[in-house]
């Protein structure tokens, strides 16, 4: 019996925009760097927080908990929020760390070597390249390239929506693994000769007996590579300090296995924080998104759970060696943050407003990358504007279950890059930005409340300012 994979099913864990920093001073400190994406955001929060870690260690509030936990703490009116969220120096930048930098969209990171650019460009060639049958696409999948899901422009993502089902019983959420879940593959190859006759493969379907269907958009890959260098003691400090700060949207990390190591890691991939890193996050799509089996995912998808089937796969040896997942996996490390707009009057006004109402609570605006042997990914801040971690999103939910994140758990989306996209939340559903923001609820519902107190000009400031990402 195959097992089925990690992004397939519920596993349960183990026991910027970036401007170019000035040619003329290639040493500038994080401080400069900051303030020429965010503003006031480091200068009104760094002695507030430095005051608060001290408080936080001095309550003994060394462990992650968990956001269902109710906090003794008065909640903050999320009108002072702007004061409260994390600044990139509490994450790990010194007077030495600088901005990673951004070339185009869907262009390589600013400031690689030759060698990296040769491994991008490699990289991106596999990204496009189209599988076919002889190379082991299938039986079941979802699309024959990466291309075709992230594009517009090549890394981004086109809104293709894929599908997840499961079944509720009994406040328990099962996957239907023997049937096919949780991720439906709605491709197939089709007719294949069978001895003396004819074997079809079909593409799999919801079944009847399934009460929880989700929809799922592809999500855009630009500067993935900063976020994987982020050390887990950085998310977990994050969670501690929102848990601190702002009890009433504070998150919760998915903790889940490394595949490669078995080790226990912060999720930061994906809608639910359900993959730990990229290396991961290339090998799991292979398998479940094109049904080329790898490595660290040796074993086939069963089509609609009935790996009986598996019996007349064309191609029932190890699909590939691992070198095409290690190129995606350089094309996603090394591909650049969005390029973000110059901040118009608005915009700057925007993004007071954005911290004012409580969107900065979850959409962290920055964080800082540990070592890495890439010097264009060690030791930078970009920024995301998301702390990667579980919120409870109340109806907005999508209703599956992964690792530690419930059904109405969702990983916060990051807003970089929000410019190149026409449609929004896990699902596509929300048309435009402002729809998205009504839409929010659960954690997030205080600050959607304060975005419905806003007069028109304030409105108009926050929408500038998001188009800017």
């Amino acid at each position: 019996m195959n097992t089925a994979n990690s992004s397939r099913m519920s596993v349960s864990a183990p026991g910027e925009n970036t401007r170019r920093r000035s040619q003329e001073n290639p040493g500038a400190c994080i401080g400069a760097a900051v303030d020429a994406f965010r503003g006031a955001y480091v200068r009104r929060a760094q002695s507030v927080l430095r005051g608060a870690l001290i408080a936080l260690a001095s309550l003994g509030l060394a462990g992650c908990g968990t956001h269902r936990t109710a906090s003794s703490t008065t909640p903050v009116a999320p009108e002072t929020v702007g004061a409260l969220t994390a600044d990139a120096t509490e994450l790990g930048a010194t007077s030495f760390t600088t901005a990673a930098r951004a070339t185009t969209l869907g262009g390589p990171l600013g400031g690689l070597d030759a060698g990296s650019l040769a491994r991008f460009e490699a990289g991106r060639d596999e990204f496009m390249d189209e599988d076919d049958v002889e190379e082991g696409l299938g039986p079941v999948f979802n699309e024959a390239s990466c291309v075709t899901c992230h594009t517009g422009p090549v890394g981004g993502t086109n809104g293709r929506v894929e599908t997840r089902f499961g079944r509720m019983v009994g406040g328990r959420f099962d996957p239907m693994e023997s049937e096919g879940g949780s991720l439906l593959q709605d491709h197939a190859i089709g007719e294949i000769g069978a001895g003396a006759g004819v074997f079809t493969y079909a593409p799999e379907s919801v079944p009847t007996e399934a009460n929880v269907r989700a929809g799922r958009i592809t999500t855009p890959l630009f500067g993935l590579g900063l976020v994987d260098a982020v050390p887990d003691g950085t998310f977990l400090t994050l969670a501690r300090l929102e848990a601190f700060r702002t009890p009433w949207a504070r998150g919760t990390p998915n903790m889940v296995t490394e595949v490669a190591t078995g080790a226990t890691r912060v999720g930061r991939f994906g809608w639910k924080a359900q993959v730990p890193t990229l290396q991961q996050f290339s090998g799991d799509a292979y398998v479940n998104e094109m049904g080329v089996t790898n490595p660290d995912f040796p074993n086939e998808n069963c089509p609609q759970g009935d790996c009986t089937k598996l019996a007349f796969n064309p191609f029932p040896t190890l699909n590939n060696d691992g070198e095409a997942v290690e190129q995606f996996f350089d094309f996603m490390t090394l591909l650049g943050p969005p390029p973000r707009a110059e901040h118009s009057y608005h915009g700057q006004a925007g993004a007071q407003v954005f911290e004012r109402i409580g969107c900065a609570s979850c959409h962290t605006p920055s964080l800082v990358t540990g070592p890495s042997p890439v010097a264009a990914l060690s030791h930078k801040v970009f920024f995301p504007f998301s702390d990667f971690l579980l919120h409870d999103m109340g109806a907005l939910g999508d209703g599956i279950v992964q690792g530690q994140a419930g059904p109405r758990d969702m990983r916060t989306a990051p807003l970089w890059g929000l410019s190149s996209r026409s449609a929004y939340l896990h699902d596509g559903r929300a048309k435009s930005i402002q729809d998205a923001i009504t839409a929010h609820g659960g954690q997030a519902a205080a600050a959607r409340a304060g975005y419905y107190r806003l007069g028109p000009g304030s409105r108009a400031q926050l929408l500038a300012f998001l188009r800017s990402l």
